[in-house]
């Protein structure tokens, strides 16, 4: 598991337990032994499966688990996704920073699948994007991938993004052109994109050497066509801004090749699972 995830997965635990359960500890025979499932009280799909497992081994070792769904697996509501086994005391430790885990993943790999859903058939990408919980990074992408979306950049380390406020402090076409070059030659390999607020800012950028995408950020559908033409499959091209469910697909239409949606995992909603015993 890559570290920050196990960092990550410890501190929920001490932020829960702290110095120790002291219902389970007072409430619950110390060898007293039980079955338990995570239960979908609504349907999604799977993300965090790994983390969830995770959880319950950190907090005793002698917990077992099967895994129902793997991730990307869509559920319905009444479905068993994960089963555990062993002491009781761990199951009830562990219960709530599992679902905790687990009901937020599934609800954005949830939110990416109805995007993606939304925009067929057109041969469109959707994309997430630097709007996530922190810490959680890593973890959120990974229920996009899981719904079905595609991950945008990690970070500001692995994929260059001019935006307009970068373009407001040091925007004129030489001085683009002299970083994108530098970039070039420093950071071969690394992806340049641009972001565009009119068509006349795009069609001076399409001059420029050297750029993978064009960000279109908040230009409507009209626009948006107009930029598809302007640009004759040249870079790659990604609209942006305010996109909803109810509009996707009108935008797909135009022709841009991705999609980038906040929504996916600023605005996702936890979905209803639950743990229960059985007898």
């Amino acid at each position: 598991m890559e570290p920050t995830t196990e960092t990550l997965i410890r501190a929920a635990l001490a932020e829960d337990i702290g110095p120790g359960d002291v219902t389970a500890t007072y409430f619950v025979p110390p060898d007293l032994q039980s079955r338990a499932a995570i239960v979908a009280r609504e349907p999604g799909v799977m993300a965090g499966m790994e983390i969830a497992q995770r959880v319950f081994k950190l907090v005793d070792e002698r917990l077992e688990t099967r895994a129902l769904k793997l991730d990307g697996e869509p559920f319905i509501k009444g479905d068993v996704v994960l089963e555990i086994s062993g002491p009781t005391r761990g199951i009830l430790t562990g219960e709530r920073t599992a679902l905790n885990f687990l009901q937020r993943l599934c609800g954005v790999a949830a939110q990416t699948r109805r995007y993606v859903q939304a925009v067929q058939p057109h041969p469109v990408q959707i994309w997430d994007t630097r709007k996530t919980t922190p810490g959680w990074r890593l973890l959120e992408k990974a229920a996009v991938k899981a719904g079905g979306g595609t991950n945008h950049r990690m970070g500001l380390y692995d994929h260059v993004m001019v935006k307009d406020n970068h373009i407001a402090a040091n925007g004129s076409s030489a001085e683009l052109q002299s970083a994108i070059d530098r970039v070039r030659a420093e950071r071969p390999g690394t992806r340049i994109q641009l972001e565009c607020d009119t068509l006349e800012q795009m069609e001076r950028f399409l001059k420029l050497r050297g750029v993978d995408m064009l960000l279109m950020d908040n230009m409507g559908c009209e626009k948006l066509r107009q930029a598809v033409q302007m640009n004759a499959g040249k870079l790659w091209l990604e609209a942006s801004g305010g996109i909803t469910l109810e509009t996707i697909r009108d935008v797909a239409a135009t022709g841009v090749n991705a999609i980038s949606v906040g929504a996916l995992t600023h605005s996702s909603r936890a979905l209803d699972l639950g743990l229960d015993f059985i007898a």
